[in-house]
């Protein structure tokens, strides 16, 4: 029986579109912008100022507090300028912009070869926020947090969240198939910060080929283990995730930590080992360039900080005109109304649809149908949480776990009524938090 949590939906996939295609390595032509915001926490401060010349690898911004990440630029070049730009979040965020002078002329980065079973944790954490690696599933968490939990002591599991269960994505699955032992031994090098824990690397299992060259690689790895997962949305989600491959539940007011794991992406994992074992900071990643309305369909590893426009371009542009272009996936991604944007560390996917689906139907009322809450992977009642939050109603949305909602979107694709309810609840729930820190 395949690893699941109950709820969830099985969406059309769209990974055929890319999901043979080899990574294509893609160098930007035009200036780049690097958001002083791309994480969760305090912005980062910049350490240059215009005019100044950079190298790729450089430091840029060093981390605006305890939650926060270092920014390195990727490419050589000159600063132009510091100032507010469009991020894909659709807020304009103080940004450094850097004059590519198409030389990409590198820092030399230092590694460090020692044996896994020899390195000091402390080295290892080190390298981890010299390099400004962050959480690049989306959510943007400063890894080195992360890893040091109030109490390490207790941290036995720690998951690769490999199974990209978003629609069209397909960047984790081509550096598994691609660059799998960097991934293994990024997981190593975390699983050597926490001695009694254990590592698990979560694969869908419409992956079968990522599951079995895993499988391989780790044969008499009594460490490590590969979880095949039920194919199913949101697999991925770090709840879901958590209590599929240890049966652990954890809520809204717990942290993973506090169910002895912690939850990496398959890309940041990567990036660890990188760090480490090249003393190379987080300066590119992989992003899938998707749809039916991209004429060439693809995954390319590109450089932090490359304009949207430019990777679109890479893909062969625009069939047709787009009527919808999100950041990410169609799930949980950003819909976007221009590509003069930045990607950024936590940038996964450009997702180019010739139709927009969602704009063909005006909502109507409830019918009471229950789809919504038989999906839910959360166990709360979107229809009930939906009209709490129309009426302004915080009390009685709270009372009701209105903050279990992890806003996968789940209940708007299966109700009938075309109802708003994940935006109407995310709403209400960034309201909350926001009073939360007044």
């Amino acid at each position: 029986m395949k690893r699941t949590f109950k709820g969830g939906i099985h969406p059309y996939e769209g990974k055929e579109l890319t999901e043979n295609k080899p990574v294509t390595e893609y160098l930007p032509k035009g200036d780049l912008v690097f958001p002083l915001s791309q994480h969760i926490g305090a912005p980062a401060k910049p350490v240059v100022k215009k005019g100044d010349p950079v190298l790729a690898g450089q430091l840029i911004a060093e981390a605006g507090g305890f939650v926060s990440a270092n920014i390195h630029s990727s490419v050589s070049g000159t600063v132009k300028a510091i100032e507010p730009r469009l991020t894909s979040a659709g807020n304009k965020v103080n940004s450094i912009v850097i004059e590519n002078d198409g030389e990409f002329k590198s820092v030399e980065y230092k590694g460090n070869d020692t044996p896994v079973s020899e390195l000091d944790k402390g080295v290892i954490l080190d390298a981890i926020k010299q390099a400004g690696i962050v959480g690049m599933g989306g959510a943007g968490f400063p890894t080195h947090v992360k890893l040091s939990p109030k109490e390490p002591e207790k941290i036995d599991t720690i998951i690769v969240n490999a199974s990209e269960c978003e629609p069209y994505l397909t960047s984790d699955y081509r550096r598994l198939i691609e660059q799998g032992d960097g991934v293994i031994e990024g997981l190593r090098l975390a699983l050597a910060i926490f001695p009694g824990a254990k590592g698990i690397i979560a694969v869908e299992d419409n992956k079968p080929e990522a599951i079995r060259l895993l499988t391989e690689k780790l044969a008499g790895d009594d460490k490590i283990a590969v979880h095949s997962m039920k194919t199913k949305y949101p697999e991925g989600a770090e709840r879901q995730l958590i209590y599929a491959n240890t049966g652990r539940y954890i809520n809204s007011k717990m942290l993973p930590a506090d169910a002895g794991c912690i939850v990496h992406n398959v890309d940041t994992v990567f990036a660890i080992c990188e760090a480490v074992r090249k003393g190379k900071p987080l300066i590119e990643r992989i992003v899938t360039v998707t749809g039916d309305a991209i004429n060439n369909p693809g995954n390319f590893r590109i450089l932090v900080g490359t304009s949207y426009q430019e990777l679109i371009e890479a893909a062969g542009g625009f069939k047709t005109t787009p009527e919808k272009i999100i950041s990410g996936g169609p799930m949980m991604g950003k819909a976007i109304y221009t590509t003069e944007l930045p990607a950024t560390k936590g940038s996964s996917a450009i997702l180019c649809l010739t139709k927009d689906e969602v704009q063909e139907y005006e909502p109507s009322a409830c019918i009471r149908c229950g789809r919504c809450i038989s999906v839910c992977p959360g166990r709360v009642r979107p229809e009930l949480l939906c009209n709490l939050a129309e009426r302004g109603d915080i009390e009685g949305f709270l009372a009701h776990e209105g903050m279990e909602c992890c806003e996968c979107g789940c209940c708007s694709y299966v109700c009938p009524a075309k109802r708003h309810l994940t935006q109407t609840i995310a709403g209400t729930r960034k309201l909350v938090l926001a009073n939360k820190k007044k």
